[in-house]
């Protein structure tokens, strides 16, 4: 039968790639970690480590049950920080991975509002890409993840739960004012991550042309550095000129183009109570916005 410890050491086996490492991180001898190792192959019945000259690496199955117990280890740390909240919310913690302009916009708002309702409740946040962001959500690292989607299809893979919080629109960003995008066919183009790339492309397209990328930048502040001096045009979504917008820019709205923004969490409902306190705070500010329009 699989037990916590040993699963605690596989982990940290599989983190440090070495026993000793391991051992040390765990403060086991290394007899004790090796141990652990050889009674975990017993329960499972399948060969997890091999040795490679001094050190060892794991077997497709080892690296198979690390993943799994990466997540499981996860999942029982959040539970054991969470299970205190059960109590009014007094106590309890909240992991939230973002990408640059949520951290930048709508998080700070969100953060401020959840000390202040539920002080007792720590609010941990992590940079991270969405495709990172769900990575570290499916490993049970963080409690939400917030991402975006430029094509509008919901998320597909098992597990996921998705809570929309805005449409996010586009904007043709150049150092001129009244641009149309056909009037960029032969311009040079500041490109930013693959997805937001794709999202330029996709734009692109019903003005007939595809867009010759010159610089690659995932910072909207470079971005728009560039812009501004005149270097290459792009386009940008609305929480990035929200959270900074360059002197000599000039913005025109795309119509029609707009990313969605979602706050993912994965498994069963219902979420722990921290979780669901930011939930409800983030979806009460789309609320407000969308009241506000």
């Amino acid at each position: 039968m699989l037990n916590v410890t040993r699963l605690k050491v596989l982990d940290a086996v599989a983190r440090h790639g070495s026993v000793t490492e391991a051992a040390k991180e765990l403060h086991y001898s290394q007899p004790s970690v090796s141990h652990h190792l050889g009674r975990l192959e017993v329960a499972t019945g399948a060969k997890l480590v091999q040795r490679v000259g001094r050190g060892i690496r794991l077997t497709p199955e080892g690296e198979l049950l690390a993943q799994r117990a990466t997540e499981i280890l996860g999942r029982l740390d959040a539970a054991a920080v969470e299970l205190a909240a059960r109590v009014g919310l007094r106590a309890g913690r909240v992991r939230l991975a973002g990408f640059q302009t949520v951290l930048s916009t709508l998080v700070p708002k969100a953060a401020t509002e959840l000390s202040q309702l539920y002080p007792g409740i720590e609010l941990n946040l992590v940079d991270a890409h969405p495709a990172v962001g769900l990575d570290l959500l499916r490993a049970g690292k963080v409690d939400v993840a917030l991402i975006f989607s430029h094509t509008g299809a919901p998320l597909e893979e098992e597990g996921f739960r998705l809570t929309h919080l805005l449409d996010d629109p586009l904007y043709l960003v150049s150092n001129a004012p009244d641009q149309r995008l056909e009037d960029h066919r032969d311009s040079a183009w500041v490109g930013g991550c693959e997805h937001c790339r794709a999202a330029t492309v996709t734009a692109c397209e019903p003005a007939g042309f595809s867009p010759r990328f010159a610089f690659f930048c995932d910072d909207t502040v470079v971005s728009q550095a560039l812009v501004s001096a005149g270097l290459g045009v792009a386009i940008l979504n609305g929480l990035a000129l929200q959270a900074h917008e360059a002197p000599g820019i000039h913005a025109t709205l795309l119509p029609d183009t707009p990313r969605k923004i979602y706050a993912a969490t994965y498994g069963d409902p219902p979420d722990p109570p921290a979780t669901t306190a930011l939930l409800e705070i983030l979806t009460a500010q789309r609320q407000a916005s969308l009241a506000g329009a």
